[in-house]
């Protein structure tokens, strides 16, 4: 099959959770013999790079905004692929629910993977919170399928919306490495640091992650791994709260082979997201053999089940830590 993915900022992942899945479904899928194309962002892959482990990248630009950078780009990914005739075509995120009906014109049969309750999010404002809940009900009638990737978010959109989905959930590599010499790259050692990744954005709860480290006293590390490109002032803040305290690192984004080696090394791994559906650096970091602490929400408490340790806010995530 000739296959398309857009909506995300393309591939080899370097930014979030739908990066990441668009990495392992793709390479996947041209694994087992079918011509995957993933539409990329040209602030986020170079145009020079065509391929990438027989996937095909088309790279278009876009609007850098936090709230056109998505719509944009996925707008003009979908007047790209319409003509192409896909035989498939994957759309992440709900917000681009609305340019489904552009390839549908030409006859490519279209899915949508809806992550997360989007609307949540603190980052947004009344406006971006009123675009995803349109997009959330444009999502159970433009594209010809809906995907969901948790049963929190399946029964969301079966009590609001009266929508049926498919919910197909994230698998993760099974795997534990030790590798001293790439952690030391941070300062730390294997096994005596707590390890957190996410994007480092309000509702990621990073600062309570930080805070409860804080009153833990220990001669393990915090590394926080991650970082947002539009939240530079709340970044600004989480660094000053953990000014003085040597023991967090804040090491930006890591991805690949050096990510790996961070969730295979670790002490455990917090988690503590409050929005969205299946997280894979949980996944991951269950998969990688850590010990997880996780926030509380319904959705994590699907993925852990038993196999993790969940807390209910900054006091009962210091007491955890201290176990």
């Amino acid at each position: 099959m000739r296959i398309a993915i857009l909506g995300t900022r393309g591939i080899p992942a370097s930014y979030g959770g739908f990066e990441t899945f668009a990495e392992h479904l793709s390479t996947r899928l041209v694994a087992r013999g079918h011509e995957v194309t993933v539409y990329c962002r040209a602030h986020y892959v170079t145009p020079r790079q065509l391929e990438f482990h027989g996937v095909r990248l088309q790279v278009l630009p876009t609007i850098r905004h936090k709230y056109f950078d998505t719509v944009i780009h996925t707008f003009l990914s979908a007047l790209h692929a319409a003509p192409k005739r896909f035989d498939a075509a994957l759309i992440c995120n709900a917000a681009n629910a609305p340019f489904a009906p552009i390839m549908r014109l030409t006859g490519t049969p279209v899915a949508i993977n809806v992550d997360g309750l989007e609307h949540k999010r603190k980052k947004w404002g009344w406006l971006g919170r009123r675009y995803y809940r349109l997009a959330e009900y444009l999502s159970t009638i433009l594209p010809n399928e809906m995907v969901t990737d948790a049963q929190v978010i399946q029964d969301y959109y079966h009590v609001h919306h009266k929508a049926p989905s498919t919910m197909i959930a994230y698998g993760s590599e099974v795997e534990r490495r030790p590798d001293r010499a790439t952690v030391r790259k941070w300062r730390v050692e294997p096994n005596r640091y707590v390890l957190y990744v996410s994007r480092l954005e309000p509702e990621n709860n990073a600062r309570l992650v930080i805070e409860a480290f804080k009153r833990v006293r220990t001669a393990y590390r915090l590394l926080i791994v991650g970082d947002a490109p539009y939240a530079e002032q709340y970044i600004r803040d989480l660094k000053a709260r953990a000014k003085g305290d040597k023991r967090i690192i804040f090491t930006g984004f890591v991805f690949g082979q050096d990510y790996r080696a961070l969730q295979q090394n670790a002490y455990c791994y917090v988690h503590a997201t409050e929005v969205g559906g299946t997280h894979p650096a949980l996944l991951e970091a269950m998969g990688y053999g850590n010990c997880v602490l996780t926030l509380a929400t319904p959705e994590n408490i699907e993925v852990v089940g038993d196999a993790g340790i969940p807390y209910a806010d900054e006091f009962d995530l210091a007491e955890k830590y201290g176990c």
